[in-house]
């Protein structure tokens, strides 16, 4: 069995990467997934079950091949190499419309993979069999013959980003060993992709649980007098708000949450403090004290532990540790606790 950490990695990803639908949530949420891929599997047979109903996505594919009739265009010099004129017959280049696009490889792919893997349950095995019988005409694809950066996302097939960043995901993470063909997980849940997968999570919980807070990331215009082009982005983490009320949140994680130089004592990170003090401050551009900033971390194994509520400058900074090595029902205290200040 998982540690509690692990466990609750687990939960962070039911939450992070199902479709934003509170009982779908809410269902893998009371689920015991002994490991990550068989998580994996029941998310990604949810997913691609909803796409399913929606429609998969076709593209057009460009065939070439020698036919009777002509279609498309006529390729003239691999029409005399082949000969085909003998049995009249045509070297034509054209597209079709049709659901054997490298998006639904990529999902069929992975579902394969998924559906080999030991640490899959049954349960999920069948639902993702199932989802699978709708890729009949889709072409087999390895794993490691995806280009995940040569898939375009548009209005049409906009629904698929969700579902590719899974695969993606899951692949990345599953490398084919010499021992009897199996699959095995390896470390790809290193600091960077623990800080995309924890910031996501935070935004998702609230999106979830709390929609009356309006969770959403948003970027924040400079209070300037006048306008420049070289002023750079503010796009923030977490953005809620309740009445007059603002919050928002940073979310960081690190293997370490304060600095220390020169044998001075521990501080706080200079770089993040700044951060949410200037998009306080100017999405405060009234300066009424409603805008809330909190720097959110992961707790480490650290001795300190940052956990206080500041007043810089008349803008409420708040500088707070969630511990992801604890029960659930204590994350979510804590998740809690945060946004219960909007309504103070």
């Amino acid at each position: 069995m998982p540690d509690i950490k692990t466990k609750n990695i687990y939960y962070m990803l039911s939450y992070a990467y199902e479709a934003l639908k509170e009982d779908g949530v809410k269902d893998l949420g009371q689920e015991d997934f002994d490991h990550v891929h068989d998580l994996f599997a029941a998310i990604l047979a949810r997913g691609v079950a909803t796409q399913v109903k929606s429609g998969l996505h076709r593209d057009f594919v460009q065939y070439e091949d020698d036919i009777t009739l002509v279609r498309g265009r006529i390729m003239v010099n691999e029409t005399i190499k082949r000969q085909t004129r003998i049995k009249n017959r045509l070297v034509c280049t054209y597209d079709l419309f049709v659901t054997d696009s490298p998006h639904n490889q990529a999902l069929k792919s992975t579902i394969s993979l998924l559906i080999r893997h030991g640490d899959v349950k049954d349960k999920n095995k069948i639902a993702l069999k199932k989802v699978l019988l709708y890729f009949s005409d889709v072409t087999d694809t390895s794993p490691t013959a995806i280009r995940w950066d040569a898939l375009k996302y548009h209005r049409n097939n906009a629904s698929y980003r969700m579902l590719l960043n899974i695969c993606h995901f899951i692949i990345d993470g599953l490398l084919l060993t010499t021992e009897s063909g199996a699959y095995r997980l390896t470390a790809w849940l290193n600091d960077d992709a623990m800080h995309r997968l924890y910031e996501r999570f935070v935004l998702v919980y609230y999106k979830t649980h709390h929609k009356e807070l309006y969770p959403k990331s948003e970027l924040i215009d400079w209070n300037v007098t006048e306008t420049s082009n070289y002023l750079p982005v503010m796009a923030t983490d977490i953005s809620l708000s309740f009445n007059n009320k603002q919050m928002i949140i940073d979310t960081k994680y690190y293997s370490h949450t304060m600095r220390s130089r020169y044998g001075d004592k521990q501080k706080y990170i200079s770089h993040n403090l700044y951060q949410i003090f200037t998009y306080v401050k100017n999405k405060e551009k009234d300066a009424t004290g409603d805008v809330y900033g909190i720097l959110l971390y992961a707790k480490t194994d650290e001795e300190i532990t940052p956990d206080e509520n500041l007043v810089i400058c008349g803008s409420h900074i708040g500088v707070h540790t969630l511990d992801l090595n604890c029960e659930w029902c204590v994350i979510t205290e804590q998740l809690e606790e945060i946004c219960a200040v909007l309504r103070q």
